[in-house]
C-alpha cells in the first residue's frame, strides 16, 4: 500500500520555493540567450576583444565568453525548473540583450566599421528588441513570486 500524504516527510516551505514560469517567458529567455551566443561567435570573427581591449586577447574573450554562457545556461535552468533565482535570471539575460544592442549601437554611431555585415545587424538588434520583450515580462514574473 504507497504510503499516504500524512505519512511523508514534512518540508519547509523553503525547500520548495519555486516561481511559476510562464512558457513565453522561457520562450524569450531562450530566444535571447541564442541571440547572445549567435553574437559572440560573430564577435570571434570581428576580433572583439580588441574592441573592449579584453586583458589577454581572444584568452580573456574565451574566458569572459565560457562564463557568460555558463551564466545564461544555469539562468535558463532556474527558468525552466521555477527556481528562485528565475527572475534574476530573466534581468540578467535581457539586461545582457539590451546592452549588447546599445554597446553596438553606439559603436556604429561613432563610426566603427565591425559588425556591418547584413546578418551581424540582424543579430544585434534581435539581441536588443529579445532583451526588451525579456524585460517587460520581469514585472509579471516578480510579482507572481509574491505570496
Amino acid at each position: 500500500m504507497p504510503p499516504s500524504d500524512s505519512s511523508l516527510p514534512a518540508h519547509s516551505e523553503a525547500q520548495h520555493a519555486t516561481q511559476r514560469v510562464s512558457a513565453g517567458t522561457s520562450h524569450w529567455y531562450a530566444v535571447t540567450m541564442l541571440l547572445l551566443v549567435v553574437h559572440q561567435i560573430d564577435a570571434a570573427y570581428w576580433q572583439e576583444w580588441a574592441m573592449f581591449g579584453v586583458p589577454g586577447g581572444v584568452q580573456g574573450f574565451l574566458v569572459f565568453n565560457a562564463l557568460a554562457v555558463g551564466v545564461l545556461i544555469l539562468g535558463y535552468r532556474e527558468v525552466l525548473m521555477g527556481g528562485r533565482r528565475a527572475a534574476l535570471s530573466v534581468a540578467v539575460c535581457g539586461g545582457l540583450g539590451i546592452v549588447t544592442a546599445m554597446l553596438h549601437l553606439g559603436f556604429a554611431l561613432f563610426g566603427r566599421e565591425e559588425f556591418h555585415l547584413p546578418l551581424s545587424i540582424v543579430v544585434i538588434v534581435g539581441c536588443g528588441i529579445a532583451g526588451v520583450v525579456l524585460a517587460c515580462r520581469l514585472p509579471r514574473l516578480v510579482s507572481a513570486a509574491r505570496p
